[in-house]
């Protein structure tokens, strides 16, 4: 696990990205501060680390990202933007391959999702839709941090794979938990990676659902 990264510099140096990329991360860290008063995107209590608990947090997916190409890429009720808003950053720079849709059922994160997205210039479609409503997306990766349990994450990602659909889930100290109940209804194939943020939590991948 890497040092507690604390802000832009540091997480250049662990994820090698480029000076565009840390300001674009900057200005939407600076977006997610003046908003969460209004619209709670994350635990106050975790704004004077956001770098290491959703920033970093959220880039560990892209070293997970399947090699084929192009790439679907759905993240599943996703918030205030983590992890779908860094991976576009990251993906902007790093692998162009990505075409990245935020499904969000709130309207007023929404707005700010939107936002993040006008003022970063980032290529990305915000879907204000609940996931269980829309129709079949046909996703080659679907992501999904803090949205619900595992059993859950695999009945709505389900509908929206195909034969290759690759499910990057970041799970909390339950995992295990989590995993020894999905295993009683889904014949998966997972990887368990552990977090580079957090001792006790995993990046659980998912294949064959």
């Amino acid at each position: 696990m890497p040092d507690k990264i604390t802000d832009a510099d540091g997480f250049s140096k662990v994820f090698d990205v480029s000076r565009e990329t840390t300001d674009l991360l900057e200005e939407y860290v600076k977006l997610i501060k003046k908003w969460n008063s209004s619209i709670n995107l994350v635990s106050k209590s975790t704004i004077p680390d956001v770098w290491h608990r959703h920033i970093t947090d959220s880039a560990q997916l892209i070293n997970h990202v399947p090699s084929h190409t192009p790439l679907k890429w759905v993240d599943i009720g996703s918030g205030g933007g983590l992890p779908g808003i860094v991976i576009s950053v990251l993906a902007k720079d790093r692998d162009p391959r990505v075409d990245l849709s935020l499904v969000e059922s709130d309207t007023r994160k929404c707005v700010f999702l939107r936002t993040v997205v006008r003022e970063l210039g980032l290529d990305v479609d915000v879907i204000e839709e609940r996931i269980e409503l829309l129709p079949s997306l046909n996703a080659d990766v679907i992501s999904a941090r803090a949205f619900t349990g595992l059993s859950r994450l695999l009945e709505i990602s389900a509908n929206h794979a195909n034969s290759n659909t690759v499910c990057l889930f970041l799970k909390g100290q339950t995992h295990n938990a989590e995993l020894t109940e999905a295993h009683e209804n889904w014949n998966i194939n997972v990887e368990s990676f552990p977090s580079i943020t957090d001792s006790t939590a995993r990046l659980l991948k998912i294949k064959g659902i």
